[in-house]
């Protein structure tokens, strides 16, 4: 115990997500008390961590980074480790930077934000791609008979605003699974764990959508603002799904903080 206690965060971080997700991944025939356990002690860790826990911290200099501006890719990550079980690292995006709106399929996550502000809107696919049968609103543009194919129900489920004394993020392979990160206000990082890691062999692989807009939603538009914004109750959306924006892409950069071992 006294070990333990002498060892970096980060590194209690990486053993408790690897415990609880294979947890999760056998849960079938495992204790469920014991699991949320798992859950609940990953989450209590994730929560304390800081910036400085991982030798981070935000650009000292605005003007460098607007100076970096279309010569450097609006977000960078930090490996930090993976295995078969999950996979760790850190999100760091500059000012104005966005992770457009993604899924994370058949994968579990949290998110933790380590300094500055981002914006997440977190959506939940509710059933299926349409098919011939699927009775579709009338979008605005309209949508071509090859983007139809492409389009999905869902539901927005929350918009939020998180800093670093914010709790996670959670998702599930069917709770938040898709969501849209913004920094707000200046640059911002994050930590991010996700179990199993994206895999394109075995189905996990990355996909982007936009939010379609319909006629309804424009008729509607002007007294939703009025009334203000609701973050808890789900509304209805359209999503279309997209190739990778031409606008983003993720460049690496080295991890500063203590190293990691399983």
């Amino acid at each position: 115990m006294p070990r333990d206690k002498k060892s970096p965060l980060i590194q209690k971080i990486a053993k408790q997500a690897y415990v609880t997700f294979k947890g999760l991944h056998n849960s079938a025939s495992g204790d469920h008390k014991v699991l949320a356990d798992k859950q609940s002690e990953l989450i209590s860790l994730v929560t304390a961590v800081r910036a400085a826990d991982l030798k981070i911290a935000p650009p000292k200099s605005k003007s460098r980074s607007r100076a970096a501006g279309l010569q450097s890719p609006p977000v960078t990550y930090m490996h930090i480790c993976e295995t078969e079980v999950f996979s760790m690292g850190v999100f760091l995006l500059r000012t104005g930077g966005s992770i457009p709106l993604h899924d994370h399929p058949g994968m579990n996550g949290m998110l933790k934000v380590l300094y500055g502000k981002v914006s997440i809107r977190c959506f939940d696919k509710v059933e299926d791609n349409v098919t011939v049968n699927t009775v579709l609103p009338h979008f605005n543009p309209p949508l071509t008979p090859l983007q139809t194919a492409s389009v999905w129900r869902s539901m927005l489920h929350s918009v939020g605003v998180h800093t670093e004394n914010s709790g996670p993020c959670l998702l599930t392979p069917v709770r938040d699974n898709l969501h849209q990160i913004d920094a707000v206000d200046g640059p911002a990082a994050f930590l991010d764990i996700l179990a199993p890691p994206y895999n394109p062999e075995d189905g996990r692989d990355c996909h982007y959508y936009k939010v379609l807009q319909t006629v309804a939603d424009e008729e509607t538009s002007g007294k939703k603002e009025q009334q203000g914004e609701d973050k808890e109750k789900d509304e209805e959306a359209w999503l279309l799904e997209i190739p990778q924006p031409e606008d983003f892409w993720c460049g690496g950069e080295p991890y500063p903080g203590p190293a990691v071992s399983l």
